[in-house]
């Protein structure tokens, strides 16, 4: 049976165009990681699990050196396209998280959009954290965005739907594993036709997260609201780590 993450089909049905809804925010959400680590181009940055490349091409549109790495082809295929219609120069390249690596090559390195904590070994997710390390120079910085433990159990639904230009998505939600990972059920009905998804990843809280950077050798692990750098409160929208090597 496929592991979800290695599942073209749910790439391509239920996060392209997730993706593509939020092509607009790309230069704002740019403009804010870039403000909050402190960064000019032409550095070279690291989008990993870079999707269709909306953070990569962008950073790239600033004139920052750029590796966009994804394990989904359609992706990369799309990205590269993208970045061929306006002349810039990024490197695309598909690969697995928990291989890809190039030692002290980055300024920096971005993991945006719930992209962390995929595998059921959490041996897996350090493995990931290692190579972040391992790649970035020293001084430099990871920045992670996902959905933290407690911002989720602030604003969680065990059961969702939602109608958009005919097509109905609905969700099922649960916390298993005392509040450690969760398992999700999507379901897609267009044109009268029924697909399912099934998928799931480790919920981390602050603390988890930061614990396990530093135990991967970053010296200092910070945890922000948002992009912007808002606090890491009760009202926060996400959980934004940023880590210094």
């Amino acid at each position: 049976m496929t592991i979800w993450y290695e599942d073209d089909a749910f790439w391509r049905t239920c996060v392209g165009h997730l993706l593509r809804d939020r092509l607009d925010r790309a230069p704002e959400e740019v403009e804010r990681i870039i403000g909050l680590v402190g960064i000019d181009p032409p550095g070279s940055v690291l989008d990993l699990c870079c999707g269709i490349g909306r953070h990569a091409l962008e950073l790239a549109r600033r004139g920052f050196r750029v590796t966009g790495v994804d394990r989904t082809r359609e992706f990369l295929t799309e990205a590269r396209a993208q970045a061929k219609a306006e002349g810039l120069a990024v490197e695309f390249v598909e690969d697995d998280m928990r291989r890809f690596c190039r030692p002290a090559e980055y300024d920096l390195a971005v993991n945006l959009l719930t992209s962390f904590g995929y595998f059921e070994n959490p041996e897996d997710d350090r493995r990931v954290a290692e190579n972040l390390y391992d790649s970035l120079k020293q001084g430099a910085a990871v920045v992670l965005d996902l959905m933290g433990k407690e911002n989720l159990a602030r604003v969680f639904t065990p059961r969702e739907w939602h109608d958009k230009d005919g097509e109905i998505w609905l969700y099922e939600r649960r916390v298993t594993d005392s509040w450690s990972w969760l398992e999700s059920r999507w379901i897609l009905i267009k044109d009268g036709e029924k697909t399912e998804f099934r998928l799931a990843h480790r919920l981390y809280s602050a603390v988890e997260l930061s614990r396990l950077l530093k135990e991967c050798g970053f010296a200092s692990v910070d945890a922000f609201g948002d992009l912007a750098g808002a606090p890491y409160d009760h009202q926060a929208a996400r959980m934004v780590i940023v880590a210094r090597k």
